[in-house]
């Protein structure tokens, strides 16, 4: 067991090497010319499960918020209001927070209660040749929630979302994270893998399919397919969707979801 946290964190001392290195080369190479205005139309980390590689326009306020109903083969479980806000505080450089979110049970047994709020940072290295934009986030669930739900103590992670522009309204998007929970004596690490194909259909309808994979050590991991869509009413609001369905035993039998985000700006005026 102490062979395999000293592997975790010599894992999380790399990903904080790369994520350093990551960050300077934003720092060297972005140029605020190149980074999100207050006249791009909102971009949210919304209804996949892989977050946005773009940041919020400095002075711009954005909430994100939805509700999901998940099925297993024990019962049926609601969770919301899932609200993430995101405030530009400098060229592609947001500060996040992910506030408590509620989960209950649906005529089942099992635990309810708050998850933790979680602050965090992102920094967008945008763009790189070839339509590639790449992001860096780094935060912290502090606790704050029910252990049942949010698991005990701080848990660290770091993200890598990335999206790739194709033709014809085509994209390609993922993620990589890495979580961290210090305080569990078992399966105190987890990384994820996400991989999205969309597509816009007109100015403001898009659809997605997206395959979200977790591996936490020790355990079995689970695997979804989540699919959806997104309409934007203004350029600054947004309802979304989506369906998802596990792939294996481990995984809930299904979760659905709604969504609405909007963005405010100006705010540094």
């Amino acid at each position: 067991m102490f062979q395999n946290r000293f592997g975790a964190v010599a894992r999380l001392a790399e990903l904080g090497c790369v994520l350093a290195a990551l960050t300077l080369a934003a720092a060297t190479a972005a140029r605020a010319d190149g980074c999100p205005k207050p006249s791009d139309e909102i971009a949210t980390d919304r209804p996949d499960v892989t977050n946005s590689s773009i940041v919020v326009p400095v002075g711009s306020l954005q909430n994100e918020n939805g509700i999901n109903l998940t099925g297993r083969s024990s019962g049926r479980s609601i969770d919301g209001s899932n609200s993430r806000w995101r405030l530009g505080i400098a060229p592609c450089l947001e500060v996040l927070i992910d506030l408590p979110n509620y989960v209950g049970t649906v005529k089942s047994p099992g635990a309810s209660g708050f998850s933790d709020v979680a602050p965090g940072i992102k920094w967008q290295i945008s763009p790189v040749p070839g339509k590639l934009d790449l992001s860096i986030t780094a935060g912290v669930a502090l606790p704050t929630g029910a252990a049942e739900i949010a698991g005990r103590g701080a848990q660290p992670y770091l993200q890598l979302p990335w999206s790739w522009e194709l033709h014809d309204g085509w994209g390609v998007s993922g993620m990589f994270t890495e979580f961290f929970r210090p305080a569990e004596l078992t399966g105190w690490h987890m990384s994820e893998a996400t991989f999205v194909i969309e597509k816009k259909l007109t100015e403001r309808i898009s659809v997605f399919t997206e395959y979200v994979g977790d591996y936490p050590d020790g355990a079995r991991p689970t695997q979804l397919i989540n699919s959806g869509g997104l309409y934007q009413i203004t350029p600054t609001q947004q309802v979304d969707f989506h369906v998802a369905f596990g792939l294996n035993r481990n995984s809930p039998n299904y979760i659905v979801g709604l969504g609405y985000s909007f963005r405010v700006d100006g705010l540094f005026r």
